[in-house]
């Protein structure tokens, strides 16, 4: 049994956050189906999707003629990687500014996350198993 302070590992997996960040970035796209990746007509596949998107059965690694079959009236935008990253980044931060986080582990991509946080007092549910 262990005497120190209890340890969670969370895993932050930031589902649909590019087109979540094109939302709050351009408030006219909430509500409506974005999909973010390659243009229609082109080659290609859905970076991700919003969840209105999801609706009409688009998803992830989807090729980018078959979601346009689908939901031809969604808006398709190029990703914009340098923003999600520093979006990304800004998230990070906050783990940082945490009091009830102390530590950090590295991000795995961009979309998601897993910080190592300890803090004592926190209870420990591995012990519990």
């Amino acid at each position: 049994m262990s005497t120190g302070p209890a340890r969670w590992i969370m895993h932050l997996d930031l589902d649909a956050c590019y087109a979540a960040v094109e939302q709050r970035d351009h408030p006219a796209l909430r509500g409506l189906p974005v999909v973010v990746g390659a243009q229609p007509g082109g080659r290609g596949v859905v970076a991700t999707c919003s969840y209105e998107a999801r609706r009409f059965g688009i998803h992830s690694a989807m090729p980018i003629h078959e979601a346009h079959r689908r939901c031809p009236d969604a808006v398709y935008l190029r990703p914009r990687m340098a923003h999600y990253l520093e979006v990304a980044r800004q998230i990070r931060m906050l783990y940082r500014h945490q009091k009830h986080a102390e530590r950090i582990a590295q991000s795995i991509r961009p979309d998601c996350s897993s910080p190592d946080a300890v803090r004592p007092g926190w209870p420990d549910y591995a012990r519990s198993r």
